[in-house]
């Protein structure tokens, strides 16, 4: 759905709002919901008992409210605190102090196809909600919880707009196929497959209309979502209206950025000195007479702008909200910006005396792109600083670039970093509109029954261009190019259910069941298109054979839970469900995916009940099998023939043919499945001033996918990708909140976790080998083919696999001199050596907020410890052969190079893998909230955030947090500083 017939349906509803007239009153109450410490409590619930008029409280916790009978009573609730009722009688102005629900806070957490009291739960699930949402310039929603949740590594992938973040809860489940969770929206499970001309799919989805996010984290959890749960699963809810008059919410932020760091290169005068040492003549006569910072000119101050505009409230008893967003990103890197228009609309109307609630979401985002060459990145590592940005004539655009004797452009130079962001136009339009309609019917007959009905849709569009003019440098062999592309996804919902819960009051037990069936369909649409020079002339033999290719899978799932709770104390939970994916033969389409978990909740029992100091005390503990269907391929057991393209054709006659050749395949190919035990414990004391949980969890992955070495002949490659691997994680989490301070006027609130996990790779292959080197992965710049990971049995993923350095009395690497492992007299692949991964052992991450008066002000910070990097930059660039290139040209280099004294590079040498532990001030906020303003009729409140402010590392690249573990032309995160302000009216 586009923007403009999203906007069709948004502007009659605001025009409506406008329009509301004042409901007929004979006197308005106005008052204060407060906490036990006086705080006021925005977003407190005040109705009218036995109507459907109310109001929320403002952002200090006021509210006014019109009542026309002084036999009124007031209804307040609010999330976290329990339910009072206030008559008015004669009373003008009333103040509430609302007490604490000690019952975990009375939370209500989002599980899959329902939700659940928080003190009810059984499983691993975590809810974060606003008030602890990380601040600041946040454009992507994975962003807001950063730090916030244990078990779960948020990696942002760079800096560029938009980029988004990897994340992995509990360090994932997979080797090759996916390690990402299920993200479900507004109860519509999202594909992870991405949208071409989009960085980031969830860039599209605006952070400022989300409500909260559970983190379902163990089997007990997520099993109720099967063959799609086994790297976690995380629910986000957005916003919803509230019955109540129409409230106005306008925000603005405005954030600078700039470059945190450099990386350490060799200076202008550094270069010439080396080259005028070691240099031969001719490279000698190449140094230039500038001294150029190719850094400082690639990048940029980058300003963006963030503009949010909501109303919501109530038309004749129907709640609604509607919202509008732009987004407008630039990028550190010059050229880089992300514009981004997003509208959103809630109706929850109710019928049959609220026997029938149904709630329509329709959300849609516009996102224009321009995308900076990031090949800059590199660029401005490698190109000589002591030649020009301009040349001073008019070829490949007036930039500088590296000619042979005969003026002709060198084809293996570094090309010109300006002249790569300033020649190359990289645009995208991408389209994305998210929605459904859920209707929930409480049969009138036995009202203990419900029958809920979930319709959505997820459909986007991505398109671009990218141009470069043949004059340009960085294509000036091919005369430029003209390309672009087309893709467009469709992702079709239907859900039910029905769910039946009873209080048995003789037995004093509660039974809350739930069935039901899903059926969801993923059809993607890629247009091909040839490739073509700047002048749209089709470069030879890249013609499409198909003029698009439509990928599908469906997925259809029976599921069960049944939640029994005997004197709300003892807790068992089970859940069962039967998918099937078209992605798997009929063979292997169906799976059983079961879990059981319980809880004892010792703080009801009679010698705690009464307790002064222990407020809340349960016990947990779960099993249970889920599944991992997304591994890549759609159809992975069907025999896929492949037509060759015109440079490998086959000749009969006269006349050559376009030949089918077969690919590899394993038809009894199926998903792969993780079996998780987790234990834990939720505490809180003194009034769950002091609150948290400690969890332990092992997992085992089997039936992984790997690629494996098979018999000549017994496929059509040597080679096959089946189901052969099995990877143990094991760890335990630690969370703590606490509010050390709490009173009138101040209050200070501290929230802790902490996560060690380990993972080891237990099988590889159909049949033991313990002479299997393993599967080497993780390819880096520079040599031809080199990895420096490997996946081996025994070992973590992704292990560094690299020859163990020699170093010299002085500490000094010895170049090429490496530890002969096995004694045999030769350095070969036999010496090298297995070590450290790329996943920490510990992630740990703290936050604190202070409340003065009308100030607020808090901090978020993240570590991660004992996770290692290989630094590619060094062994990149830290040779002199790299600045000699006997290629006839100079490059620059990184100051390593003083370090090693290393002519040739020494790609596969552990002296470039760094511990890269760390510790980052993720944010600071500081805010100031002034009440209500202009007459009183408007809330207003101003903060101010500096993100990323600082890193503790001993890590020498430029930043210690890399997705991956190879630091390589890596866009960095910038410093952002950013003011903003908040209205309510």
């Amino acid at each position: 759905m586009s923007l403009k017939r999203l906007l069709k349906i948004a502007l009659p509803l605001f025009i409506m709002t406008l329009q509301l007239g004042v409901f007929a009153q004979v006197r308005t109450i106005t008052g204060k919901v407060a906490d036990k410490d006086g705080n006021g409590i925005p977003g407190a619930t005040v109705t009218i008992k036995g109507t459907q008029r109310g109001v929320s409280t403002s952002a200090d916790g006021t509210f006014a409210i019109s009542i026309s009978d002084n036999s009124a009573v007031l209804v307040i609730s609010s999330i976290g605190f329990a339910r009072q009722e206030v008559p008015v009688g004669e009373l003008g102005e009333i103040t509430v102090s609302l007490a604490n629900d000690n019952s975990a806070l009375g939370e209500v957490v989002v599980v899959g196809y329902g939700t659940q009291r928080k003190k009810d739960l059984t499983g691993a699930v975590t809810l974060v909600t606003a008030k602890d949402f990380q601040k600041g310039n946040i454009t992507t929603p994975e962003q807001m919880i950063a730090g916030k949740v244990a078990g779960v590594q948020i990696t942002g992938n760079g800096g560029a707009p938009g980029a988004g973040s990897t994340i992995r809860i509990r360090s994932g489940a997979s080797l090759n196929a996916t390690n990402d969770p299920l993200i479900v929206v507004d109860g519509v499970p999202l594909d992870n497959s991405g949208i071409s001309g989009a960085a980031n799919g969830l860039a599209l989805i605006n952070p400022n209309d989300i409500e909260s996010f559970n983190v379902l984290k163990d089997a007990s959890a997520t099993a109720i979502f099967g063959s799609r749960a086994s790297n976690g699963v995380i629910i986000i809810t957005t916003k919803k209206g509230k019955r109540g008059a129409p409230t106005f919410n306008f925000s603005t932020q405005l954030s600078v950025a700039k470059i945190a760091d450099k990386i350490d290169l060799l200076s202008p005068t550094q270069i010439r000195a080396i080259v005028q040492e070691r240099g031969n003549d001719d490279q000698v006569a190449n140094l230039g007479n500038a001294n150029t910072d190719w850094q400082d000119e690639i990048y940029r101050q980058a300003l963006t702008t963030d503009n949010n505009f909501s109303a919501s409230g109530s038309i004749m008893g129907m709640p609604y909200r509607a919202s509008l967003g732009y987004l407008n990103q630039q990028g550190v890197l010059t050229g880089g910006t992300l514009k981004r228009n997003s509208a959103s609309i809630n109706l929850s109307p109710r019928f049959f005396n609220d026997h029938l609630k149904v709630d329509l979401n329709v959300r849609g985002a516009v996102s224009r792109n321009d995308f900076a060459n990031e090949g800059a990145i590199g660029g401005a590592i490698n190109f000589d600083p002591t030649q020009p940005v301009r040349s001073g004539k008019a070829e490949f655009g007036g930039y500088y670039e590296w000619l042979d004797n005969d003026d002709n452009l060198i084809n293996l130079a570094t090309r010109n970093p300006v002249g790569l962001l300033n020649t190359r136009i990289d645009k995208s339009i991408v389209e994305r509109s998210l929605g459904n309609i859920q209707f929930d019917y409480k049969f009138h007959f036995l009202p203990d029954l419900r029958a809920n009905l979930n319709l959505g849709y997820d459909v986007s569009q991505g398109e671009g261009t990218v141009f470069v003019p043949a004059y340009a440098a960085q294509s000036f062999f091919r005369e430029g190019v003209n390309n672009n592309y087309l893709q467009s996804n469709t992702n079709k919902l239907m859900d039910f259910y029905l769910n039946y819960v009873k209080n048995i009051k003789s037995i004093d037990s509660r039974i809350d069941l739930m069935a039901g069936y899903s059926y969801q369909d993923f059809k993607t649409k890629n247009f091909a298109y040839p490739d073509r020079n700047a002048a749209r002339e089709i470069i030879p033999n890249s013609e499409p054979l198909f003029p698009f290719d439509i990928p599908q899978y469906t997925l259809i799932s029976f599921f069960g839970r049944a939640n029994y709770a005997f004197k709300g104390k003892y807790l068992v939970t089970a859940t069962l469900r039967r998918d099937g994916s078209s992605r798997f033969s009929p063979d292997n389409r169906w799976g059983m995916f079961p879990s059981v978990a319980f809880a004892w909740r010792a703080s009801d029992e009679e010698f705690l009940k009464n307790s002064d100091v222990v407020s809340d005390l349960k016990f947990r503990v779960g099993y249970g099998v889920t599944g991992q269907q997304d591994i890549g391929s759609r159809y992975p057991y069907l025999p896929i023939y492949t037509l060759s393209t015109d440079d490998a054709r086959y000749q009969l006659g006269d006349t050559y043919y376009n030949m089918y050749r077969p690919n590899a395949y394993d038809p009894n190919i199926k998903w792969e499945e993780t079996s998780t035990f987790n234990v834990g414990v939720d505490f809180g004391f003194l009034s769950n001033r002091i609150s948290g949980s400690v969890e332990y969890f092992k997992k085992e992955s089997t039936d992984l996918l790997s690629e494996i070495f098979i018999p000549a002949g017994s496929n059509f490659s040597n080679k096959l990708t089946t189901n052969v691997g099995s990877l143990d994680v094991e760890g335990v989490e630690f969370t703590l909140n606490t509010t050390p301070v709490s009173s009138n006027d101040f209050s200070w609130d501290i929230g802790f976790n902490a996560t060690y996990q380990q993972n080891e790779i237990t099988n590889l292959s159909l049949f033991k080998n313990d002479d299997a080197e393993g599967n080497r992965i993780g390819g880096i710049a520079g040599g031809t083919g080199n990895t420096v990971q490997i996946n081996s049995v025994g070992y973590n993923r992704a292990a560094f696999y690299l020859y163990q350095q020699v170093y010299d009395a002085n500490g000094r690497p010895v170049e090429g001199a490496y530890v002969d492992q096995n004694g045999d007299g030769s350095i070969n692949q036999n010496d090298l050596v297995r070590s450290q991964g790329i996943d920490p052992t510990w992630l740990l991450g703290l936050s604190s907020n202070l409340n003065w008066k009308k100030w607020s002000a808090g901090f978020v910070m993240r570590a991660n410890i004992d996770n290692y990097m290989y630094n590619n930059v060094f062994s990149g660039t830290g040779a002199y052969r790299n600045i000699l290139n006997p290629g006839g040209f100079l490059s620059n280099g990184s100051s390593n190079v003083l370090e090693t004294n290393f002519y040739n590079n020494q790609y596969l040498s552990d002296y470039y893998l760094e511990n890269a532990s760390f510790l980052r001030m993720d944010n600071i906020n500081l805010g100031y909230n002034f009440g209500k303003v202009f007459n009183s009729k408007v809330g207003l409140r101003l903060n101010a955030n500096v993100q990323n402010v600082f890193v503790v590392t001993k890590y020498q690249g430029i930043d210690p947090e890399i997705n991956g573990g190879i630091d390589n032309n890596f866009y960095p995160r910038p410093r952002v500083f950013t003011v903003g302000a908040n209205l309510d009216f």
